[in-house]
């Protein structure tokens, strides 16, 4: 007959008495209260696997907020982020589920404001020339006018949250450059990642100010961009075309939710 050890049929008892009283282990506390703020790169526009009770909101399943409450079980989770959000939506449409417990937030908000989505149907007609004055309104707008309409939206954040971590993430640059691809121009590559990088800078300063957290997404998304031949982002959808210029599920997972884990 096998020899029992006495350590292990006395931890079996024990665990046996503790089922037995209707017992546990030590429990795994949850994760702080948790709510998602924002424009679609929170939504999850691209990211497939949609709530159909989001509507036009374009909430994915596969978007970093979920991922974050799968992983850490927040005490309580809501997601309020839509598609097309401008900063205005978020103060007057997203803040009802904020209040004096909540622990998390995140936010991705300005790249709407900025005028994102015309900037990309602009250079995706229009010549050079159009693309580069079309992304230097916008850059001129975020440097500009974006500002005080982020420190509205963050003041009014921390009104009804006092006590939340919040993490404002970024966005990444569109496209690896320099290297061989078919589409835009490189001109026109070159000109959208700069818009990045001084929307970026802008949300970064303001966030600080507040006492917020930035998190940067383009240094997960650096080197897969478009053109780089991973899937981290969609370039241009037929259908839907919301689709467009977003990330993929795999690029919340890779790239956006990496970001916020380490900083919430």
């Amino acid at each position: 007959m096998r020899r029992v050890k006495l350590p292990s049929v006395l931890a079996a008892l024990g665990l046996a008495i503790m089922a037995g009283l209707g017992l546990s282990g030590p429990a795994q506390a949850a994760g702080p209260a948790y709510v998602a703020l924002g424009d679609s790169y929170s939504a999850g526009n691209g990211a497939g696997n949609y709530d159909s009770a989001s509507g036009d909101c374009h909430r994915s399943f596969n978007a970093f907020p979920y991922l974050w409450k799968n992983a850490h079980a927040p005490s309580s989770f809501a997601d309020t982020s839509c598609s097309g959000a401008v900063t205005t939506d978020v103060t007057n449409y997203q803040l009802g589920p904020l209040n004096s417990t909540t622990g998390l937030v995140s936010l991705t908000i300005g790249g709407n404001d900025a005028g994102f989505a015309d900037v990309m149907t602009t250079c995706n007609l229009g010549s050079d020339t159009d693309c580069v004055n079309r992304v230097n309104q916008a850059e001129d707008y975020a440097r500009y006018t974006l500002p005080a309409r982020l420190d509205a939206t963050y003041n009014a954040i921390r009104a009804k949250a006092p006590n939340a971590k919040v993490v404002v993430l970024g966005y990444p640059h569109m496209y690896t450059l320099n290297v061989f691809c078919i589409g835009l121009s490189d001109t026109k590559h070159k000109k959208i990642d700069e818009a990045a990088d001084v929307i970026d800078s802008v949300i970064a300063n303001r966030a600080a100010a507040h006492g917020f957290v930035f998190g940067d997404v383009r240094t997960t998304f650096n080197g897969h961009e478009l053109c780089s031949g991973d899937g981290y982002l969609h370039s241009l959808v037929v259908s839907p075309s919301w689709e467009s210029y977003h990330p993929t599920a795999t690029g919340h997972s890779s790239g956006y939710y990496p970001v916020f884990n380490a900083n919430s």
